[in-house]
């Protein structure tokens, strides 16, 4: 064979030349040539017959360079190329071939479109290169990490309101837990946050995605800029008082095992709460108390460690003043702040400029200052009371006399006298 011919061999083709070669040789046995090939020995003695008679070409297989009976004919060929530069080169291949089909009658898949059009070098739509994500290992200890998330879901199929699921699981060992509320708020995260804490304890870390329930988005105030901070959520500060550390995923990959909780759970539990007949809210989520626990023994995992990082939840009434929104609110000259559009009277004497609102978890509001509560109440309407005021520019205004006793009138008597007295000769 040409030593072009040769190039072009395959590798596998090589061997068996190599191979046969060695049996024309009497190195080998024909029938060791064919255990090494992998073929009968029938097999091989057509092959030794074939290179005998027409060189290492023999070795060869006799369609090469024919045309394939499966060969799509040129002119359908030509005829998806146009299609595609007229109509579809705008489309992802996949959905150029699915029109190709539905519309024209061509069928063809994306691959063999993408090579024709390679080959007639028209451009198209490519898939963009998937970034790099290398596997993480679970962490070691249970309560060392736990990814939280919120899951906006037809949960009762149409029996009953649109709600979320609030849902938690430990890295380590895939431990669930959750709650289903309205909607993905600061509150909800909050409450669902204390019931998490009271049944486990505090977590070390908490992952979290960037809705702006878990991350804040506003722009930096001069004191935060001064001191070299990033503005952070309601909730943010509450696990940063904690003690939680907070990590914000860049993408819902990065914490794909509670996005993976959510698809079991719009499996299994969707159907379960289907048989139960659950159409609400609070009827699901007293169906959670007995369907998570037997969710955790089909699928939790044994952690590496058997150490248990969750500290021990603080009390009860401090918890409250944790998981709470705070909002600072300057006091006025009568003792009156506003919050929400809503004024409110503080009952006691304070030298606070400034006092904290805090709208608890029960609902209930307190007004706070260096951690105590102040007394208040809300005023529904304003004093209207006789004629207001006028305004301290309109008032008139009397000249001021100053008295007897002055001491620059006194100075200017004194001079004034001794400027009259005469002058007597001595």
């Amino acid at each position: 064979m040409a030593e072009k011919d040769m190039i072009t061999m395959s590798r596998k083709e090589a061997r068996r030349l190599h191979i046969i070669h060695q049996a024309l040789g009497k190195k080998i046995t024909q029938a060791e040539a064919a255990s090494l090939i992998g073929l009968t020995d029938r097999q091989i003695r057509r092959m030794v017959k074939r290179v005998l008679a027409e060189g290492d070409e023999g070795i060869c297989h006799r369609s090469r360079g024919r045309t394939s009976n499966h060969r799509i004919p040129k002119k359908i060929k030509g005829k998806a190329l146009k299609l595609f530069r007229e109509k579809y080169q705008d489309f992802n291949l996949t959905h150029a071939t699915e029109k190709l089909y539905e519309i024209h009658g061509i069928t063809i898949n994306d691959e063999t479109l993408r090579l024709w059009l390679n080959e007639a070098e028209i451009p198209y739509k490519k898939r963009k290169a998937r970034k790099h994500r290398q596997w993480r290992e679970r962490k070691a200890h249970f309560g060392e990490l736990v990814q939280i998330d919120g899951s906006h879901h037809d949960w009762f199929e149409g029996r009953g309101p649109v709600c979320v699921f609030m849902g938690y699981i430990d890295d380590a060992t895939n431990t669930a837990s959750g709650r289903f509320y309205d909607y993905e708020g600061t509150m909800p995260a909050m409450d669902s946050m204390k019931r998490y804490i009271q049944r486990y304890g505090i977590p070390k870390t908490a992952y979290l995605d960037k809705h702006s329930t878990y991350k804040s988005w506003a722009e930096p105030t001069i004191e935060e800029e001064l001191n070299n901070q990033r503005p952070r959520s309601h909730f943010e500060k509450s696990l940063a008082k904690l003690g939680v550390d907070v990590i914000h995923a860049n993408s819902p990959q990065a914490k794909g095992r509670v996005e993976r909780l959510f698809k079991t759970l719009q499996d299994r539990l969707v159907r379960e709460m289907r048989l139960a007949g659950i159409k609400s809210v609070d009827e699901a989520n007293v169906f959670l108390t007995t369907y998570l626990p037997k969710h955790n023994r089909k699928f939790e995992k044994e952690a590496a460690s058997d150490a248990d990082l969750h500290r021990p939840s603080p009390h009860g009434r401090e918890l409250d003043r944790i998981l709470c929104i705070k909002e600072e609110r300057t006091v006025k000259n009568d003792f009156t702040i506003a919050h929400n559009g809503t004024l409110y009277q503080i009952e006691q004497a304070t030298r606070a400029k400034k006092v904290t609102v805090e709208e608890r978890l029960d609902g209930t509001l307190h007004i706070t200052y260096k951690g105590q509560d102040l007394r208040y109440r809300q005023i529904t309407k304003k004093p209207t009371e006789g004629t207001p005021e006028p305004p301290l520019l309109l008032r008139e205004r009397k000249p001021w006399i100053p008295p007897v006793d002055h001491p620059w009138k006194t100075l200017f008597l004194s001079k004034r006298r001794r400027k009259e007295q005469p002058i007597v000769a001595p």
